[in-house]
């Protein structure tokens, strides 16, 4: 058998997120796992996938993450905010973000913890969560799955939209809205249970639907099929490590757990 971590395990389900994408998405990727996931998607089974150099230009082939050392991104052309604000109402792109808070709508919030009017912590504001919510594609990636982040009742502050009716003119979801998948430290998630209810899809080796449940807040749905997050490939693996040479995946999780869990 392989061995692969926990990390690894998380940035090829995220990869998977991209499988039925259309074949010239662009991607939005926040954070090292999505940024990772959607390398390999574009290395391995999505070539037209669009993604940015994280600074300004779209490139041809994924920019390995951490210091550079001498590579020079295949540069083919500009993607600044003026371009990224026309690309986000014409609907082809997909955001894969890492929200602090998510709810049984699939809400999200990314902007303070607690009462707003004085909350106990504030982060980053809602950021481009509405646009990109309402608009586009959203997969999210949570490193902890616990009960602070999968919230009973709404999260702290809606940043994100969700497939709550009452927060909508007639009960009616806006036209775009379309969340995929979440992926955690425990399982992959997505949204098709009744009415866009949270599902689980898998669950990673060695852990239960049971743990998964007591980690949230809400109740969720199990498929009478659950099977498991399959295990990297070697090719797979042999990518990810050139996609990140220094090894920063390793500190997405503390102590960087195996990705099949000792029984």
């Amino acid at each position: 058998m392989t061995d692969y971590s926990l990390a690894e395990l998380c940035i090829c389900a995220g990869a998977d997120i991209f499988r039925d994408e259309h074949p010239e998405v662009f991607a939005t990727l926040i954070g090292l796992v999505p940024r990772l996931g959607g390398s390999l998607a574009k290395k391995t089974f999505l070539p037209g996938l669009m993604m940015s150099d994280g600074e300004f230009y779209t490139v041809s082939e994924p920019v390995p993450v951490g210091k550079r050392n001498g590579y020079v991104p295949k540069k083919e052309g500009h993607i600044g905010y003026e371009r990224v604000f026309d690309i986000i109402p014409k609907g082809n792109r997909h955001a894969f973000v890492g929200p602090v808070q998510v709810d049984k709508f699939g809400q999200m919030n990314l902007s303070a913890i607690g009462d707003y009017a004085a909350p106990k912590v504030t982060m980053l504001g809602v950021r481009g969560l509405p646009g990109n919510t309402v608009n586009n594609r959203t997969s999210m990636f949570f490193a902890n799955h616990n009960k602070r982040a999968f919230v009973p009742g709404e999260v702290d502050m809606v940043s994100g939209a969700g497939y709550n009716r009452a927060r909508y003119p007639d009960g009616k979801y806006p036209p775009g809205l379309d969340h995929r998948r979440i992926i955690t430290n425990l399982c992959v998630l997505d949204f098709e249970g009744p009415d866009h209810a949270i599902r689980v899809r898998s669950l990673h080796p060695g852990v239960s639907f049971e743990e998964v449940q007591d980690n949230t807040g809400f109740d969720l749905i199990r498929p009478d099929q659950l099977g498991e997050t399959p295990a990297p490939t070697q090719a797979q693996l042999d990518i990810i490590a050139a996609l990140d040479p220094q090894n920063r995946r390793e500190t997405i999780f503390k102590d960087n757990p195996p990705g099949q869990r000792a029984a």
